[in-house]
C-alpha cells in the first residue's frame, strides 16, 4: 500500500488527470481501479501518429521472452524498424504516459484476463512485454495449458491470462493451435464451455471480429448437445454475431460485479490486404513492403465491417453492467506499415511462386512487437485509470 501512495504521489506530481479515490463516476458510484480522470472531450481514439524515435518503442523485441515467433519481425529478417518508432498522439489532450509500477501494483492481489483470438492475444504479449521488466526473473512464471496462458507475477500475487476463444462462443475452432477448418460452427448458448474460465477475473478485456468476417454466413449448432454435427442452421455472420454478444453481456450480468471488476471490448482491428485503400492502385498491392503510416487519412477507404461494428456498439449499449469500448480501429488503420507481412515464422513453407511474388503470402492482419498493439495497451491503461466520462457505454 505504501508502494502504491508513493505511485500516485509521482504521478499526481506529473499528472493534471489524478483524483482522489472515488471522485471518477459513473452515474451511481466510482470505477474500479479509476485514479484519475482524462480531460472532458478527451477522445483517446482519436489523433495523430507522432514519430518519436526517443521514447518508442518501450521495449526491445530480443529483450521479451513471450513474444511468438509468428510476430517477432526483426527475428525474420524485417530490414527496418520505423515502424516501431509511432507514438499515439490523442487530439487536444495528453495523457499520463505508462507506468508499469504502477499497474502492477493496481494489479495487487487481481486477476486480468483477456478473451478473444489472435489479435487479442497480440495485445495480451505486448502487456507482459510492457510489465515484465519490472519485475526480477524469480518472481515471475508464465504457463499455457490449452486454451489459457497464465502469466503470475509472484510479488503482487497478481495473475494476467490469456484465453483462446476466437468466436466466444463455444465452436469448432477452439482448439487454440489447430484452429483451421474448412465450415466454421458455431453454439449460439449455452457458454459454459468457455465462461467458467472467465469467473472471478477483476479486469476482462473481450474482443472477436477477424473471425466474423470470413464469410457472410456462418453455421449455429442449436442446443446443449456435445455432438457439433448435428441440427445446425445457417445463419448471417453478423446477426449470429449479435446473438453470441447478447451472451456475453447476459453473462457479465449475471456473474460481474461493478463495485470491483471492470469489463471492456476491443473493436475491430483492421487488415490492410489492398492498397487501393490508400490510393495505391497496383495489382496485387498490399501491405508488403508498406514502411511509412498512411499520411492522407481522408482518401483511406477503410474495409473494416461497418455492419459487426454497429452490431457491437447496440449490444454492449444494452449491458446493465458497464463495458468499456477500447477503440482501436480508426488508430490502426493508419497502419499499414507495421503488419508482420512476410517477416514471421510461416504456417507452412511457402511455395516457388509464392517466394517469386512475397505479396502472394504477406501477412497483412497480425502486428509485429513491438509495434501498434503496445499503444491498444496505452488506450486499455488510460481506460482503465483514467476513464472519461463518455467511456463506457
Amino acid at each position: 500500500m505504501k508502494l502504491l501512495l508513493a505511485v500516485l504521489a509521482l504521478l499526481a506530481a506529473a499528472s493534471p488527470f489524478l483524483l482522489a479515490a472515488g471522485q471518477v463516476q459513473d452515474g451511481g458510484g466510482p470505477l474500479p481501479f479509476a485514479v484519475g480522470a482524462a480531460p472532458e472531450g478527451c477522445d483517446v481514439g482519436h489523433g495523430e501518429w507522432v514519430r518519436d524515435e526517443a521514447a518508442r518503442p518501450w521495449y526491445q523485441e530480443w529483450e521479451c521472452p513471450y513474444i511468438q515467433p509468428q510476430l517477432t519481425c526483426q527475428a525474420h529478417g524485417r530490414p527496418d524498424k520505423g515502424y516501431q518508432n509511432w507514438r499515439w498522439q490523442p487530439r487536444g489532450c495528453s495523457l499520463p504516459s505508462f507506468n508499469a509500477t504502477m499497474m502492477l501494483e493496481m494489479l495487487r492481489g487481481k486477476r486480468m484476463l483477456f478473451v478473444g483470438d489472435s489479435l487479442n492475444r497480440g495485445q495480451y504479449v505486448s502487456l507482459l512485454c510492457l510489465l515484465h521488466r519490472a519485475i526480477p526473473d524469480s518472481a515471475k512464471s508464465f504457463e499455457t495449458t490449452d486454451s489459457l496462458s497464465i502469466f503470475r507475477a509472484k510479488n503482487y500475487d497478481a495473475t494476467i491470462e490469456f484465453y483462446w476463444a476466437p468466436l466466444l462462443a463455444e465452436s469448432n475452432s477452439d482448439d487454440a493451435v489447430v484452429h483451421r477448418v474448412g465450415e466454421r460452427v458455431i453454439r449460439g448458448a449455452p457458454m459454459e464451455k468457455h465462461s467458467r474460465f472467465w469467473q472471478g477475473a477483476h479486469i476482462i478485456v473481450f474482443n472477436s471480429y477477424l473471425w466474423w468476417t470470413a464469410g457472410d454466413k456462418i453455421n449455429i449448432l442449436r442446443g446443449a448437445d456435445n455432438d457439433m454435427s448435428k441440427d445446425i442452421v445457417e445463419m448471417k455472420s453478423a446477426e449470429a454475431y449479435r446473438l453470441v454478444l447478447y451472451q456475453v453481456v447476459r453473462w457479465l450480468e449475471r456473474n460481474a460485479d461493478p463495485k470491483n471488476s471492470r469489463a471492456f471490448f476491443v473493436t475491430a482491428s483492421p487488415t490492410h490486404t489492398d492498397s487501393a485503400a490508400w490510393g495505391d492502385e497496383t495489382e496485387g498491392g498490399n501491405c508488403y513492403n508498406q514502411t511509412p503510416p498512411i499520411s492522407d487519412a481522408a482518401a483511406y477507404r477503410s474495409s473494416t465491417s461497418q455492419e459487426i461494428q454497429r452490431v457491437t456498439e447496440e449490444v454492449l449499449a444494452t449491458s446493465r453492467v458497464p463495458v468499456g469500448l477500447v477503440n482501436i480501429t480508426q488508430l490502426s488503420e493508419y497502419r499499414r506499415d507495421a503488419h508482420t507481412q512476410t517477416y514471421k515464422k510461416q504456417w507452412s513453407e511457402p511455395t516457388k511462386e509464392q517466394r517469386a511474388d512475397p505479396r502472394s503470402y504477406a501477412d497483412c492482419t497480425h502486428w509485429c512487437l513491438p509495434g501498434v498493439p503496445d499503444t491498444w495497451n496505452e488506450l486499455l491503461y488510460w481506460k482503465l485509470f483514467f476513464p472519461s466520462n463518455d467511456q463506457v457505454l
